[in-house]
């Protein structure tokens, strides 16, 4: 499964559905944010069949970002049939993806 880009108006739709997703809050200028996209795409490309990942940027879409609270960015929320379950802020390692995403499987 690709990583999907998703925007104040198709977050509904994308994310607060059925099944796993993991959103990416992120902007262009945000230096941890570009470290962390590589290992989003290492880690679809190992379980994107048990796990949607999706990338919001919050300066074109800021009402999901307040509407989560996201006040730091890289931001990673994991939702779970359309609600959060587990939040992590700043540059995560795969293995510590990978963790987060497990406890809730």
């Amino acid at each position: 499964m690709a990583i999907v880009n998703v925007s104040d108006q198709s977050f509904n739709e994308e994310v607060e559905s059925t099944g796993t997703v993991l959103v990416d809050f992120w902007a262009p200028w945000c230096g941890p944010c570009k470290m962390i996209a590589p290992v989003l795409e290492e880690l679809d490309g190992e379980i994107g069949d048990q796990v949607k990942i999706a990338k919001l940027n919050v300066d074109e879409n800021p009402e999901s970002a307040s509407r989560f609270g996201v006040m730091s960015i890289p931001t990673l929320i994991l939702f779970k049939d359309g609600k959060p379950v587990d939040k992590v802020v700043g540059f995560q390692s795969k293995d510590a993806l990978k963790g987060v995403i497990s406890r809730h499987q």
